[in-house]
């Protein structure tokens, strides 16, 4: 006698919705707000979220300097990657682009590493 599965229930996708409405801020924070902020609402003392923010600092400077896993990410809020670019070779007797039937010489470019900043889905549902 076969066994009967119990029937498959859908998810529903509907937004969680939070029980208080958060106010926006209305002037950008400096540094000191931040921490008297963290620590005013978590009851940590500023002391200790300082040091955290400074180990932070630190964690993704360790993900993302030379050598290193280059990626960095802060679950649901962004991503920090490393992108590295290719070095450019010289060309000579490039069409100008500014002056028609003029050419021009373009330097080489050496390869770099730029640091990207993307944001994760959470971040952007904040901005909605």
């Amino acid at each position: 006698m076969p066994v009967k599965k119990p029937p498959r229930i859908a998810s529903s996708n509907k937004k969680r919705t939070t029980s208080k409405k958060i106010p926006a801020i209305q002037k950008k924070y400096t540094k000191t707000e931040i921490l008297n902020e963290i620590a005013a609402k978590t009851a940590v003392n500023r002391k200790d979220v300082s040091a955290v923010l400074e180990e932070l600092n630190v964690l993704i400077e360790r993900h993302i300097k030379k050598r290193a896993v280059g990626e960095f990410t802060l679950p649901g809020l962004l991503k920090i990657k490393c992108v590295t670019r290719p070095a450019r070779p010289a060309r000579k007797d490039v069409p100008n682009p500014f002056r028609p039937g003029e050419l021009m010489d373009i330097p080489r470019k050496a390869a770099s590493t730029r640091v990207k900043v993307l944001p994760l889905k959470k971040l952007k549902e904040f901005a909605l």
